[in-house]
């Protein structure tokens, strides 16, 4: 268990990236959702110990790791947003370098486990290259890779499906799943399709608040009946805009197609739709945008 209590931190431009956040995070796949600038990142680093929070506690497995950051360092595994490489560095070198600096020194254990990271990443073939020859996907799984030595108990991936095509990140997402089932793994992401198809339980990160938590079928069931879809001209939009509560717009063939709330027909033209997880994200961050308190 992951426990977050009251957790806040400002920079010192006086942003205030973590706002009194506080959630329980059990094992199995959790997912935080948020835009850009959401505080995402700044909560990720916090719980790695890379930097220290200005107020609250975090305790995982029964230690402050507040106080006791190299409690957590042991048991972690983090593929954060963006990370550097050694230059002319081949993959299966880097990965046993850092192996070593992950504590596995036995070298025939660290070669095993080397080798089939690199097969379930899919680089056991580019093994012998540089990493900093890698394109941005394959940079990405050799991340993924580094995060997975040691069996961390703690697996925090920060925008892990950037940069993969979709059979890359298919695979990536059964890795997840299959690592879930007995450890925590936090999935960092804006993209709500990445949490509705693997997470459990999820949370909503908006403005350093913490918006939403739950499982996202009942959050989900809220909206039940009141999610309206319809395709409208350019000239429309602003119109529907400024007297309905428009949770989404998307071009669909050329032209907008809107998702609206509303426990009635907004009008002649609209169906109703069932609602999905990214009608939940979007309503969270259109009353946080207008100002409503975050619950």
């Amino acid at each position: 268990m992951l426990s977050i209590s009251h957790l806040s931190k400002t920079y010192g431009n006086g942003v205030r990236a973590l706002d009194d956040v506080s959630l329980e995070i059990g094992r199995g796949m959790f997912g935080l959702l948020g835009p850009n600038g959401a505080g995402k990142s700044t909560l990720m680093r916090t719980i790695a110990a890379l930097q220290e929070p200005d107020a609250g506690r975090i305790v995982f497995e029964g230690v402050d790791i507040v106080k006791y950051p190299q409690a957590v360092r042991e048991k972690l595994g983090y593929l954060p947003q963006e990370f550097g490489v050694y230059p002319r560095v081949s993959a299966i070198d880097l990965l046993d370098h850092l192996a070593v600096l992950k504590g596995l020194h036995d070298k025939a254990q660290r070669r095993e486990q080397v080798a089939a990271l690199l097969h379930q990443t899919n680089l056991y073939e580019a093994r012998k290259k540089a990493v900093s020859s890698f394109s941005g996907g394959m940079r990405r799984r050799f991340g993924i890779a580094q995060a997975l030595l040691g069996n961390p108990r703690l697996i925090i991936v920060d925008e892990p499906t950037a940069g993969l095509d979709p059979e890359e990140r298919n695979r990536f997402h059964n890795l997840l799943c299959e690592l879930g089932e007995g450890i925590v793994v936090i999935l960092s992401t804006h993209i709500v399709e990445d949490v509705r198809d693997l997470c459990t339980h999820m949370a909503i990160l908006a403005g350093g608040k913490l918006c939403l938590t739950g499982e996202p079928e009942p959050l989900i069931a809220r909206l039940r009946d009141m999610v309206w879809r319809k395709r409208v001209t350019r000239e429309e939009v602003r119109e529907l805009e400024g007297r309905l509560t428009v949770l989404s717009k998307r071009l669909v063939a050329g032209k907008p197609q809107l998702h609206v709330l509303s426990e009635t027909s907004p009008g002649p033209g609209f169906e109703q739709v069932t609602p999905g997880l990214e009608d939940v994200y979007f309503h969270v961050l259109g009353q946080q945008q207008a100002g409503a308190p975050c619950s």
